[in-house]
Order: structure tokens, then sequence, then C-alpha cells
């Protein structure tokens, strides 16, 4: 039998270990400074058609190319995103489907928290959907779309973030985030970029001041 001090010297290394463990998670987990530091940058604005590239991605994913390079080697399908300010996040999904789990709202949060502060009021953004490769292809790019799309409404209805700077594309496994590792979980993390410089509406109209014979007949009662 093991000495007693030997069992609390191993218990109290083990506890020790863990909260070892537990403060490099906290000191790996993005704050909202962070990610508004990552996003607070717009070199020039690409120019594309978004309605056009969703388009484009699906028909690579449907087509059936006789020498295709497979996933490591596959060209990225939409390279004009590539050099934008970028944040990837995970955000957990139920298998196969666009519904987002509870936990992950948090990260979604604080997105949200992030694109309000005072530096990114100015911008649009796109949310795009990855999938690591597995399963069709054509199906991966349609489930990205959904997923983005999820996670668009969330934003906007659950964190009141304007419908007008959040845009979302599904790019499944046609631009992995990490290449090398085609099936790694990293690449179905979801990517927000900063897209464009919002454009401003009109100031509103001043308030009008009321009439004078209403002025008049207020000093009179």
């Amino acid at each position: 039998m093991m000495p007693a001090k030997n069992i609390l010297l191993r218990i109290g290394l083990t506890i020790s270990l863990a909260l070892a463990a537990a403060g490099v998670a906290r000191a790996q987990t993005p704050t909202t400074r962070d990610i508004v530091n990552r996003l607070n940058r717009l070199d020039a604005a690409p120019e594309f058609d978004l309605a056009a590239l969703r388009q484009q991605v699906l028909e690579r994913a449907r087509a059936r190319i006789k020498n295709d390079p497979g996933p490591v080697n596959r060209p990225p399908v939409a390279p004009e995103l590539t050099g934008l300010a970028s944040f990837a996040t995970p955000v957990e999904f139920d298998l196969g489907t666009p519904i987002i789990q509870p936990d992950s709202y948090q990260a979604i949060g604080q997105i949200a928290d992030a694109l309000v502060h005072a530096p990114l009021l100015p911008y649009t953004f796109l949310i795009v959907g990855h999938i690591e490769s597995t399963g069709r292809r054509e199906a991966n790019v349609i489930l990205s779309q959904r997923r983005a799309d999820a996670v668009r409404d969330v934003l906007i209805n659950t964190f009141k973030i304007s419908a007008k700077r959040i845009q979302a594309i599904g790019l499944g496994e046609e631009q992995l985030l990490d290449p090398a590792h085609p099936s790694d979980a990293a690449n179905a993390q979801l990517e927000i970029l900063t897209l464009s410089k919002l454009i401003e509406n009109d100031p509103p109209p001043a308030a009008s001041l009321p009439a004078p014979a209403k002025m008049k007949q207020a000093k009179q009662k």
C-alpha cells in the first residue's frame, strides 16, 4: 500500500497540473479586445458579387474534375478573401445540421460584443462557414452556407447587430483553414472577415420647432 504522504503528494501534483492546464486554456482564450484588434484593419475592400461567389463555390464542389489535386493542393475558391483581416473561432453545431449548440452562444456573443466596439462600427463583415474535408463536397458547401446563415441570424436577432453590417457565405471544404490537414477539426471553425466600410446614411432631419400659434396658446393657458 502506498504511504499516505505519497498519496497526498500525488493528489497535490495532479491538482497543480490541472490548475496549470486551466491557466494555459484561459491564456489562450481570446478576449473581446483581441477580436477587435484582429478585425480593425481594411487595406482594400475586395470587389466581388456575393451571390455570384456562392454559385461559383457550389458549381466547383459539384464539378467532376478528372485531375482534381485533392483538398491539400486544391487552390482557394475565393482568393480575394484570403488577405482580409479575420478572426476564426470554433462554433459547435448538431451533427449534420445548422442548429447551434447552446455552449457556442457565448463565442457568438463575444463576436457581437466586438462588433459594437467603436473601432469596428464603421465596418461591414462577412461570416464564412467552413467544413473539414469529409463526406460529399456539394453537401458540405450547402451545410456550411446554412450554418453561416444561422450564425448571422443569431447576431442580428439575438444580439441586435445591424443586418446591414453582416453578410454570410459557406465555402464548405473549398477553402480550408488548414489545407495541410484537411480532415482536422480546425477546418470546421467559423471565420469572420472585415469586408468593407459601412455606407453611412444621411443624418436624420432636425426636430421641427412647434408652430408659433401653438407656442402662444401654451403661454395663455
